[in-house]
């Protein structure tokens, strides 16, 4: 054993990111391939009259010009194909930004230049793009992959009367984008009736589900391949039309296609946050005991959609409550669909945990020590007690290391220079997935092992993570151990989303790889020309890729040497399901406010987090850097501007819609981790994590800010005019 797994290993795909020799998917050599570029509406409601492609067929360079009369007819797939319907298969129009044809050339230049002489003429309708302009009022929509929209327990009408305290409140989220640095780009190639997409996609698998079931072929004529990818966030998982329509735009033209979204149609075509209101009702003991909570929520849907993704889970569970009502309500709008994005729980999250700090104010509790009060023991849905729990271990030890007890009880109460100080907190969690994965080992002739499965690294490490397990695994040293992934050819493993890949895979990679070793002892012991001849097999060592005999050092053998005297490889392979559950953690934080501009900015943070066993310090100290600048950027800057009028985004670029960069984010973060293996699960002890970090933050930020200031801001983003 090499005992690597649970250190701080660096990323062992880190070199060839920095030195470019990662192939990203655009990046793929793919001989005789056309450029593709759509033509997106420019209308948010209404029908297409008539597309006038000659002046783009006159122009150097254009192949073809493909609208809804030259496409196959494609099967709408179910989830998690998002969208309803697949554009160019017909004449309607559901949003701004819908694609209306597609121009394929010989350069991308050429494609670009066509795809703006196309003309396109429309039948437009007014449409409504915000919930304040909404046709139609709030509905209960369906239940969603059989999660209801509407929950119950207990009976909160009649305990929100009787409450001794009482909290009613509004919060709302703006709609938000995912902006990841690598665009979406699909490369199309068939080979009769196969095809092979080079994909920026979260999911190999599920993509190949979703092209096969468009195209009416069985899933082993797709391949899918996405060895690296420059960020997902939940936009890169579900399968979006520009694939299926570059598929079809290369089966069309009988030549290879590739289709890279622009940054503006990365805005339109890929999902996005939901605009979202909340509307909470709490009740309370005067000790400050939660007796009821009632919310209904509202987001924004769409024309052919009834997906709700900002559920309110930690609502229904987080914290002990005898009386609950969650109701999710949408409103149809002619937008682009929405869809996951990172840690879609913080949207209502954030409303509860700003609540529970009203509630503590208004209680004078400590906010900390309201939250240690409602502490759940339960699982609140089954009753059943939760046995890897460890909230209250992060909640003293982040507070111990932020110094919370010297925290002013009073608003106002700090003031450096011309900034108002404030301090904040938030409870943080998140629901992670666990999907079956079945991974390979293979010890070669050389002595050095290949892991392969169809999982994918969207940047959170998952490459180093199953480096780490097999060679821990095996005994050897890093060095010698491969992991191939993002390529549905491999065997199966789920979608990275959700926080399920560590989750989903570890168990199978560590089994696979134990089950080589297990192989190749058995080899050694039974050779004759090994010094380990007839020795037991529980008598074996691994380490340093060396198999030694434990009572006697001096026998020993060597991967290398035992395999190639065997004459081929040895290939084990495993298959292990793990069960889902929750994340717990907590972020403390110092705000400042800048009394003449409004300006706000994060200086310092502590967090502590039970994730379970930790798999790699080092990167998942990075999920939490990345957590706690993303929930900066959701609390004081990102929000995405529709023009009212038309539908169209005003804002679909990183100029306007702002995130968080390095100048913004706190100087200090320290991460902490309770480190304590999960005895429920079978990935190693290790829960999903990555989202986890978000959740607490804007909360903690909006909470830190009233403590400075004494103003109570419920609608995000915080920007400067509604503290001015």
């Amino acid at each position: 054993m090499t005992e690597l797994v649970g250190r701080s290993v660096a990323r062992v795909d880190g070199r060839a990111k920095v030195t470019g020799a990662a192939i990203y998917a655009a990046d793929q050599p793919v001989p005789d391939a056309l450029h593709g570029v759509l033509v997106m509406s420019t209308v948010a409601r209404g029908e297409v009259l008539r597309i006038d492609a000659s002046a783009a067929l006159a122009h150097p360079g254009v192949v073809a010009v493909l609208t809804h009369r030259d496409l196959p007819k494609l099967v709408v797939p179910h989830f998690p194909y998002v969208k309803r319907f697949i554009p160019m298969q017909g004449t309607a129009v559901h949003h701004v930004g819908q694609p209306v044809a597609i121009v394929l050339a010989t350069t991308l230049e050429q494609a670009q230049e066509g795809a703006a002489l196309v003309s396109v003429d429309y039948r437009a309708e007014k449409p409504s793009v915000v919930i304040d302009d909404a046709r139609e009022p709030a509905f209960l929509p369906q239940p969603f992959r059989d999660r209801p929209n509407e929950i119950r327990r207990g009976d909160a009408a009649s305990a929100l009367r009787e409450a001794p305290v009482r909290l009613e409140a509004r919060y709302s989220s703006a709609t938000r984008h995912h902006n990841p640095i690598e665009p979406h780009t699909t490369t199309a190639r068939w080979d009769g009736d196969r095809v092979t997409l080079f994909e920026s996609a979260q999911g190999v698998l599920v993509t190949r589900t979703v092209v096969a079931t468009a195209f009416g072929l069985p899933p082993e004529s797709v391949r899918v391949v996405a060895p690296y990818l420059g960020g997902g966030f939940g936009a890169k998982g579900p399968g979006w039309p520009h694939t299926l329509l570059t598929a079809a735009a290369a089966r069309v033209a009988r030549r290879p296609v590739r289709l890279v979204l622009s940054r503006a149609q990365m805005y339109t075509s890929a999902g996005h946050r939901a605009e979202y209101r909340q509307h909470l009702r709490i009740g309370a003991t005067r000790e400050g005991r939660l007796t009821a909570i009632a919310e209904t929520s509202t987001a924004q849907l769409t024309a052919t959609e009834d997906s709700v993704f900002n559920r309110s889970d930690s609502t229904i569970g987080l914290y002990t409550c005898p009386n609950l009502h969650v109701r999710h309500e949408g409103v149809r709008l002619d937008v682009a669909s929405s869809s996951y994005m990172r840690s879609p729980e913080t949207t209502s999250h954030f409303g509860l945990e700003t609540a529970l700090d009203e509630l503590s104010w208004q209680l004078s509790i400590d906010p900390l020590e309201l939250r240690r009060r409602n502490h759940a023991e339960f699982n609140q849905e089954t009753g059943e007690r939760l046995t890897s729990k460890r909230l209250l271990e992060c909640y003293a030890m982040a507070a111990e290391r932020f110094g919370w007890a010297r925290r002013q009880p009073r608003t106002g109460a700090t003031k450096d220079g011309d900034e108002y100080v404030g301090w904040g907190m938030a409870t943080e969690t998140h629901t992670f997935a666990a999907m079956p994965s079945t991974a390979s080992v293979t010890v070669g002739v050389d002595g050095k092992a290949l892991a392969q499965l169809a999982t994918q690294d969207i940047g959170t490490g998952t490459y180093t993570v199953v480096t780490q397990i097999v060679a821990d695994a095996l005994g050897l040293p890093l060095r010698d151990v491969q992991a191939q992934i993002g390529d549905s050819a491999l065997p199966p493993a789920g979608l990275s989303a959700a926080s399920a890949t560590i989750p989903s895979i570890s168990g199978s990679v560590d089994q696979a790889a134990r089950a080589a070793r297990d192989a190749v002892v058995a080899l050694a012991v039974a050779d004759r020309h090994s010094p380990l001849f007839g020795a037991a097999p529980a008598e074996i060592e691994t380490r340093d890729g060396r198999l030694v005999h434990l009572r006697d050092r001096h026998r020993h053998d060597t991967y290398r040497a035992v395999v190639g005297r065997a004459g081929e490889p040895v290939r084990r392979t495993a298959t292990v399901l793990n069960q889902g559950g929750h994340t717990y953690g907590v972020v403390f934080l110092e705000a400042r406010v800048h009394a003449r501009f409004g300006s706000v900015r994060v200086t310092r943070v502590v967090t502590a987090h039970d994730l379970g066993r930790v798999m790699n310090r080092r990167t998942a100290r990075g999920q939490v850097l990345g957590g706690v600048t993303w929930g900066i950027g959701h609390a004081l800057m990102e929000h995405t501007v529709f023009d009212r009028n038309t539908g169209r985004v005003v804002n679909p670029n990183l100029s306007t819609y702002l995130v968080p960069v390095n100048a913004d984010a706190p100087p200090e973060v320290e991460t902490l981790f309770v480190d304590k293996p999960d005895p429920a699960s079978t990935a190693m002890g290790a829960r999903g994590f990555g989202e986890t970090p978000i959740t607490g933050v804007p909360a903690a930020i909006g909470n830190a800010i009233y403590h400075a200031t004494g103003r109570r801001l419920r609608d995000l983003p915080i920007t400067q005019d509604k503290l001015l």
